[in-house]
């Protein structure tokens, strides 16, 4: 449970040729949407990939009741290897998700959008300690509440810094991450991962 994450090797881009990150960050109140919004995400996945789907999880904060979030759901996808794009990506194309971010680097991870509704489908191996992450840190957020505020506060910090400097989504993503690594790091304490 730490954040050595291997640097991506000299010159590799994450993003798919013709792909750039969003700007324009918008952090809105939350919409009680958003769960019926990734039920029918998770439908259309699930439908696409059938067996191959071995875990779905709607993680972000548009998970976390009460959270203000950029309003696109982010879903986590378990599959047996994520490097055999063959697998799962024409799929889901098919399905209306697009592929733009490739980090075989990373823990094998992948990244497709998906326009009505807005998604971030997040695409990781069964080995992968990422999705564990995202689901401590969505429980976490939905049992306290102090730490929900503290972090719907550094985003909407965040967005507002990140939008007056011209900045995209990987940028504001790195504002608030001291504030995400201080609450992942009282999570891993609280449940037994870290220990003082």
């Amino acid at each position: 449970m730490t954040f050595t994450d291997p640097e991506p090797p000299a010159g590799a881009d994450p993003w798919v040729a013709g792909i750039a990150p969003a700007t324009g960050i918008e952090v809105t109140d939350p919409d009680p949407a958003w769960p019926r919004q990734y039920d029918d995400l998770a439908g259309r996945i699930r439908q696409a990939l059938g067996w191959r789907v071995l875990q779905l999880e709607h993680v972000g904060s548009t998970a976390v009741p009460g959270l203000a979030a950029k309003p696109v759901i982010d879903i986590d996808l378990t599959v047996a290897d994520p490097d055999r794009e063959r697998d799962y990506v024409p799929a889901l194309e098919a399905a209306g998700f697009l592929l733009v971010i490739r980090e075989p680097w990373w823990y094998g991870h992948r990244a497709l959008r998906a326009s009505e509704p807005r998604c971030n489908l997040h695409v990781f191996g069964f080995d992968s300690p990422e999705p564990v992450r995202h689901r401590i840190f969505r429980d976490w957020l939905r049992g306290k509440p102090e730490e929900r505020d503290r972090y719907a506060a550094a985003k909407r910090q965040a967005a507002s810094a990140a939008n007056a400097a011209g900045e995209h989504v990987m940028q504001y993503n790195a504002r608030k991450q001291q504030v995400v690594r201080e609450i992942y790091h009282r999570a891993f304490l609280a449940t037994g991962l870290l220990e003082e």
